[in-house]
C-alpha cells in the first residue's frame, strides 16, 4: 500500500478554504493509502511568535481535522514536534542541499521580494519539509499545483543523498489535487488568513451568518440578469451545492429576479448542512480533552517508530554513530 503524507500549519483556525483546498482530499486518501498527517508546528515558528497562540492553534487544528473526518483508526495523526527524529534528519539533508536551490524556492523569494525579514528558518524551510516527507518513506504527497516545487526539491535532495550513499530514501511523487477549487473570500480575493477574509468552520453560528451576508457584491439590481461565472457569491455557493442545485441557481441568475441576499441565505443553509456534523463532533472533542491527547500520543508513537527506522538508515549510510 502506498503511504500518503501531508502537514498543515497551525497558523490559525481552520476555514472553508482549508477544507475545500486540502482537508477533504486528506479524508478521502486515508481510505486509499497508509496516511500520515501532522500538525506542522515547527514550520509555523516562521510566522507564529506567541507561545500561547502556538499552543491554542495546534489544539484548534488537531481537533478540527478529527472533527472533519480524519480518523486515528485509518490515519496516523500527530504533531511534527513530537517526532524529534525529523529535526536530526533535517541536518543530514541540509548537508546535501545546495544554497542555490534554497534561494530559488518561492517562499523565501516571495518574502525577500516583499521587503520582509527572512529568517534562516524560512530559508531552510524546504529542507525541513523534505525531512517531513522522507522520514516516513512517503511516496504520495497531496499538494496543490503551486506547491509542486516542494516535492521537486525533496526529490533533488534525496536523489543527491542516494547518489552519494546508496538507496536510502524513497523518492516521493506529488499527488496533484487538480480539482481543488479557489475558494473566494469575503472580499472576492482568494480566501486566506493573511487577507482577513475567511469564514471559519467552527466559528459561532451567528458570526458565520454575518460574515456570509456581508460578502462583497456588485450593484446589479435584483430584477436584472446576472452572470454566475463571474460572481463570487455564486462561486462560494457552488462549493456547497449539488450539481442540480448549481444548475437551478445558475438559471435563476441568468433570467433575473434573484437577489444576492437570497443566494447568501442559501449559502448559510448549505454551510450548516455541510459542516453541521463536524461542528457537533468538534464540541464533543472539547468535552473530552484526554481523547485528543491520547490521539497525539498514539500518533507520535507510530510516527516516531517509522522515522527512527529511516533516520537510522540514513545515519548508518553516512557513518554517523558507527562503531569505531
Amino acid at each position: 500500500m502506498k503511504r500518503a503524507l501531508s502537514g498543515i500549519q497551525p497558523s490559525g483556525k481552520l476555514h472553508i478554504g482549508n477544507y475545500f483546498g486540502a482537508i477533504r482530499q486528506y479524508v478521502a486518501l486515508q481510505d486509499e493509502c497508509d496516511a500520515f498527517y501532522f500538525i506542522a508546528d515547527y514550520h509555523a515558528l516562521t510566522t507564529v511568535e506567541e507561545r500561547d497562540a502556538m499552543a491554542a492553534n495546534c489544539h484548534e487544528v488537531a481537533a478540527g481535522l478529527l472533527a472533519l473526518g480524519l480518523s486515528p483508526d485509518r490515519a496516523t495523526v500527530f504533531r511534527q514536534s513530537d517526532v524529534p527524529e525529523v529535526t536530526e534528519l533535517t541536518w543530514l539533508l541540509s548537508c546535501m542541499a545546495p544554497v542555490g536551490l534554497m534561494e530559488r524556492c518561492h517562499a523565501y523569494k516571495d518574502k525577500v521580494s516583499q521587503g520582509l525579514p527572512a529568517s534562516m528558518g524560512l530559508f531552510a524551510y524546504p529542507v525541513l519539509m523534505a525531512a517531513d516527507i522522507l522520514a516516513y518513506d512517503s511516496n504520495v504527497v497531496p499538494v496543490g499545483q503551486d506547491q509542486k516545487q516542494h516535492i521537486e526539491v525533496t526529490r533533488d535532495i534525496a536523489g543527491s543523498f542516494n547518489s552519494r550513499y546508496g538507496e536510502v530514501f524513497v523518492l516521493p511523487d506529488p499527488y496533484i489535487l487538480e480539482d481543488v477549487a479557489v475558494v473566494p473570500g469575503l472580499d472576492g480575493r482568494k480566501m486566506s488568513k493573511s487577507y482577513g477574509n475567511v469564514i471559519e468552520i467552527f466559528d459561532d453560528a451567528k458570526a458565520i451568518e454575518r460574515k456570509i451576508r456581508r460578502m462583497e457584491t456588485d450593484c446589479t439590481p435584483v430584477e436584472e440578469p446576472k452572470n454566475p461565472d463571474t460572481c463570487n457569491v455564486f462561486a462560494l455557493f457552488r462549493l456547497f451545492a449539488s450539481p442540480e442545485e448549481r444548475e437551478q441557481m445558475a438559471a435563476c441568475y441568468r433570467q433575473g429576479g434573484t437577489g444576492y441576499g437570497e443566494v447568501k441565505q442559501r449559502i448559510v443553509e448549505l454551510f450548516f448542512r455541510c459542516f453541521g456534523e463536524a461542528r457537533a463532533k468538534r464540541e464533543e472533542l472539547e468535552r473530552d480533552p484526554d481523547l485528543l491527547r491520547a490521539i497525539y500520543v498514539d500518533g507520535a508513537r507510530k510516527a516516531r517508530a517509522k522515522a527512527r527506522e529511516v533516520l537510522d538508515r540514513a545515519r548508518d549510510a553516512c557513518g554517523i554513530g558507527a562503531a569505531l
